[in-house]
């Protein structure tokens, strides 16, 4: 493949494209197509479904796709719906197999967000056009501050909990469908000291999936803390499917 593929970056929950800052420009400055697609964070499948749907119509070529956190079950589930998926990239990422949620992969983990009474970390609001039951969720300040950005500056913690795009509770009890790490490579950047996804589940998932695996000293936004370590999977996805 001597065509540069298109990186496709997809963020997670609480998060906006804007988290890919870092990533982005240096992957730019090095000649790639970039691109940043909004994640709805409504529903595993509804947000897979608009991703397959973006990639088939924003992509032409390669594409090296890439997710952090809950974005990475929404590549799992929209990798293999549309345009020319070549490899994956976790970033701090679910990595679910079917029928997997992220509320049983998170059970027994350690993390912040597994708590017996979820409005001790989070703030729940309702929704115009929420289904039944339904309703967002944004991270409470100081879960922000502690479990999900704590390496970052404290401004930038506080423009965190300023921006948050809030995810729908149902997104987190979504089964997820056939995993496409079954039949792609993929790649993954496991954060040891992430308080929201802990390590040691991050490890399992990886391992499962058979991913090529990075460690790296960072919370669960180790994409803006240390950018480097990303960019750097990511460019070995790049050659290796080149």
């Amino acid at each position: 493949m001597s065509e540069k593929p298109t990186i496709v970056l997809v963020h997670g929950a609480w998060a906006d494209g804007s988290s890919w800052n870092a990533v982005t420009s240096k992957l730019q400055e090095q000649g790639f197509t970039v691109q940043v697609p909004p994640n709805l964070l409504r529903g595993l499948a509804a947000d897979a479904a608009y991703i397959s749907s973006y990639l088939a119509q924003r992509t032409s070529g390669p594409v090296v796709l890439v997710g952090h956190s809950y974005g990475g079950a929404v590549i799992t589930n929209a990798a293999l719906g549309g345009g020319d998926v070549k490899a994956l990239v976790y970033v701090d990422a679910f990595i679910p197999d079917e029928c997997d949620t992220v509320v049983s992969l998170l059970g027994g983990s350690g993390s912040a967000l597994d708590v017996p009474d979820p409005t001790t970390v989070l703030d729940i609001a309702g929704y115009p056009g929420a289904p039944e039951g339904d309703a967002e969720a944004f991270l409470k300040p100081s879960t922000v501050h502690d479990a999900f950005a704590q390496d970052l500056p404290e401004a930038d913690r506080w423009l965190i909990v300023a921006s948050q795009r809030p995810a729908a509770l149902g997104a987190n009890v979504a089964p997820s469908g056939v995993p496409a790490w079954k039949t792609l490579p993929s790649w993954a950047v496991l954060g040891t000291d992430d308080r929201t996804i802990p390590i040691g589940i991050q490890r399992t998932m990886a391992e499962r999936a058979g991913s090529t695996i990075t460690e790296v000293a960072a919370s669960h936004v180790s994409m803006v803390s240390q950018p480097q370590v990303t960019i750097a999977a990511i460019l070995a996805a790049v050659e290796a499917v080149s």
